[in-house]
């Protein structure tokens, strides 16, 4: 049926009057974009919003909407379907008539729709970019088409309209190498498994957990061909891949003589392998890509290479030899080790600027209005490496307009921008990593964001800023983060952060009163004031709270966590108290719940060190009664975590479904396992996707830590061989991912009634019960 006669005949009177002005083919293409905007609202709200008028008027400015009345009719216009979108669903949460989030929707079918002001709603920043290279991998790997298409509805109604579009490449990469003489079983070799191909993306990591199915692969590239067609019918201009220079350790062997640097190997991991780009076949190898990426799934603006994540470019190789290693000033390409080597400036300065050149006409040569993208996390990440010295010879011989920086990192580095001088005149998105390995502690901080993103906007050393963007390596957790961030990215939400609030918590939960909205207020003072989870990250260990991390017997030197533990409290308390009168109301139930596990994972944690401090000094019973503490509060999180919308049996049961065949499930199911526990690699990426999801609590991390306290306990107050039941501890890990165990999913019947008798355990021990 043709896009226009799915509009009544009102409608198109309506879209005439603003579109038909401008040329035939702009009118049909605003006649289709108003038809994707009304599907999208259709498929968030059903028919809440079938007789409003939509009407697009595309323009170059600064993207904008209005809601207000026509002929009667509630009127909603914009300057690209995101936009309507967008202003439909910021007008019906204003209302308090609709929340759409990770958790859940909630949406008022009945009773009228008031009407809008009419007044523009404009944002200040050209792009609004969204999600994260790691996402990919973090949450994204057993989604298909059902998952996907909700998640841009999501995106179009909170204003996204430049998303990163990396599923589907692993199709291009196949056939890409198979034309350079790689056979299946090289390929089979090369892949890493599903749940990791962004960091074989990146260059990080070859062949892990390998092999790759073939059915997979092409799931992939069916889904992704529906994903650029949504996203694209909506308006939105997706960033896709290109290539950054990794190649295959079979195609390194079989081109001796090219100029490939054995790169360093990432995180425990073995090494990768890195083209030169002034090497002739890098031009080749980019240029292929791209013609069969554009083959596959149309033409792109803006793409995405991204050489040297975590990984340091190779400075003083020079000749042959480079193939053998030569890594800039150490490059030793993990968190944990920065090695200084001392590199000739001006050696360091003109080797980066050709890398830089190199890379983008290695892009340009096949689609020469193309754009090309790269993260900017390397320059935080790798200050001691990325100077802004090296900074600007990186990028200074790219022509201004045809490179485009994420700046992804402004919560945890801040000065990288600065530092860049605002990348010389290119032009680059600000914006927040938040979430890391989709692990999810609560904390965000709201008071931050309503001054640093107006701010950015507002500021003059800011160059040629084009947008603000949020880039979570995971999602599912802290909602109200991406609806605050995204509310300041279109200039709303400028009012009090306590009237944001209140707005926020009737749209998300029916009703408020000065009771839940103090409560709220409170929780934000508790958690969402933290602009970092820094635990996430100490010695080398990662996991969001001690409980998530491998044991050690150095746990008593661990800091205090962020955050102020006796507002959550306090927070958790008043919240409970009102449960009664939300009790019905879905999203309250799982934000108490988050707020509760969090308040108790931390008090975990305050037993482990309690128990440990206690056995090693030869108290056994004070260890046991710490001990006793830390079970009932794991078992107690795990029971109520039921309620949650992702556990771990649902994280394995999405990967197993997704397997054609028992083998393909078998392997999803191990890679599904290992990410969420042991990683990967011998260095220090266990855990660092640990999650706060029922499963885990009771089945991974109680159990190792009640083998560590064990021998601790054995051990007295002899010395304790630590190193030797670490090792038996990462020995059990691995037999946990293998072992072929079903997981299910046990909801609780009374979610309220659980977390009061968790908060009972933890008052038991000093804090405030509800």
């Amino acid at each position: 049926m043709p896009m226009k006669a799915l509009l009544n005949r009102r409608q198109a009177i309506s879209l005439a009057a603003a579109t038909f002005v401008a040329s035939p083919a702009l009118a049909a293409s605003s006649l289709e974009g108003v038809a994707a905007a009304r599907a999208s609202l259709k498929r968030l709200f059903g028919r809440r919003l079938a007789g409003a008028q939509l009407s697009v008027t595309p323009g170059a400015g600064r993207s904008w909407y209005a809601v207000g009345k026509k002929h009667g009719a509630l009127s909603i216009s914009g300057d690209s379907p995101v936009a309507l979108v967008r202003g439909a669903y910021a007008h019906l949460r204003d209302s308090g008539l609709a929340h759409v989030s990770w958790e859940g929707d909630r949406v008022v079918q009945t009773g009228a729709v008031p009407f809008g002001s009419g007044a523009r709603v404009e944002t200040p920043f050209r792009h609004r970019a969204y999600l994260n290279t790691c996402t990919y991998g973090y949450t994204t790997p057993w989604w298909g088409w059902g998952r996907w298409s909700r998640e841009i509805d999501w995106m179009a109604a909170h204003g996204v309209d430049m998303p990163l579009a990396m599923e589907g490449q692993e199709y291009v990469w196949r056939a890409l190498w198979r034309e350079f003489g790689l056979s299946e079983a090289e390929l089979a070799d090369y892949f890493s498994g599903p749940a990791f191909t962004p960091w074989h993306r990146m260059g990080n990591i070859e062949g892990y957990k390998a092999p790759l199915p073939a059915a997979w692969i092409d799931k992939k590239k069916d889904l992704q061909v529906k994903i650029l067609g949504r996203m694209r019918s909506l308006g939105m201009t997706p960033i896709l891949p290109a290539f950054g220079g990794y190649v295959p350790k079979a195609f390194a062997q079989k081109n001796p003589t090219a100029r490939i640097y054995r790169m360093r190997p990432w995180e425990g991991f073995h090494e990768t392998y890195w083209l030169d780009p002034a090497d002739p076949l890098f031009a080749k190898i980019a240029g292929r890509f791209l013609a069969l990426y554009t083959q596959t799934y149309g033409a792109g603006t803006y793409y995405l290479a991204d050489s040297f994540n975590e990984m340091l470019p190779p400075i003083n190789a020079d000749g042959a030899d480079a193939r053998d290693a030569a890594y800039g000033d150490g490059a030793a390409n993990t968190a944990a080790t920065k090695t200084k080597v001392e590199v000739d400036p001006a050696l360091k300065a003109k080797r980066l600027a050709a890398y830089g050149k190199a890379i983008y006409d290695s892009i340009r040569q096949a689609r020469p209005d193309a754009v090309w993208v790269m993260q900017g996390w390397l320059f935080g990440a790798d200050s001691h490496f990325w100077d802004p010295a090296a900074i600007s010879a990186y990028l200074s011989v790219v022509p201004d307009d045809k490179l485009m920086i994420l700046d992804i990192g402004n919560d945890r580095y801040p000065a990288v921008w600065k530092n860049a001088k605002a990348f010389g005149g290119k032009p680059w998105i600000y914006g927040y990593v938040h979430n890391y390995g989709g692990s999810n502690p609560v904390y965000g901080d709201l008071g931050y964001y309503r001054q640093d993103i107006p701010a950015i906007a507002a500021n003059p050393q800011a160059g040629k800023l084009a947008g603000f963007g949020m880039f979570p390596e995971g999602l599912h957790n802290n909602s109200i983060v991406y609806e605050a961030t995204y509310d300041l990215a279109w200039n709303a939400g400028q009012s009090s952060l306590s009237a944001w609030l209140s707005t926020y918590a009737r749209a998300r939960y029916g009703k408020t009163s000065p009771e839940l909205d103090a409560a709220l207020s409170q929780l934000v003072e508790a958690a969402f004031s933290t602009r970092y989870w820094s635990p996430r990250w100490w010695r080398s260990k990662a996991g969001a709270y001690l409980f998530f991390k491998r044991p050690t017997a150095a746990i008593g030197e661990f800091p205090s966590h962020p955050g102020d533990r006796a507002k959550l409290a306090a927070a958790v308390k008043a919240l409970t108290a009102l449960a009664p009168a939300y009790a019905n109301e879905p999203l309250f139930v799982l934000d108490l719940t988050d707020a509760a596990r969090h308040l108790a994972s931390m008090r975990i944690d305050d037993h482990l060190q309690a128990a440990v401090a206690a056995y090693r000094k030869g108290d056994a019973a004070g260890g046991d009664r710490a001990r006793a503490q830390v079970e009932a509060l794991a078992l107690s999180i795990d029971r109520l975590l039921g309620v949650q919308p992702e556990t771990l049996a649902t994280w394995i049961d999405d990967a197993r479904t997704y397997g054609d065949t028992p083998a393909d499930a078998a392997a999803y199911v191990a890679n599904a396992k290992a990410q969420v526990t042991i990683w990967g690699g011998e260095g220090n990426l266990n855990d660092y996707a640990s999650k706060a999801w029922q499963g885990l609590y009771k089945s991974f991390y109680l159990p190792r830590w009640s083998r560590f306290l064990d021998a601790l306990k054995a051990a007295g107050t002899s010395p304790f061989d630590e190193a030797s039941v670490a090792r038996d501890g990462v020995a059990w890990e691995r037999s946990w991912v293998e072992a072929d165990v079903t997981y299910r999913r046990d909801r609780p019947a009374d979610p309220i009634g659980e977390i009061r008798a968790l908060m009972a355990l933890v008052a038991q021990d000093g804090e405030s019960a509800a």
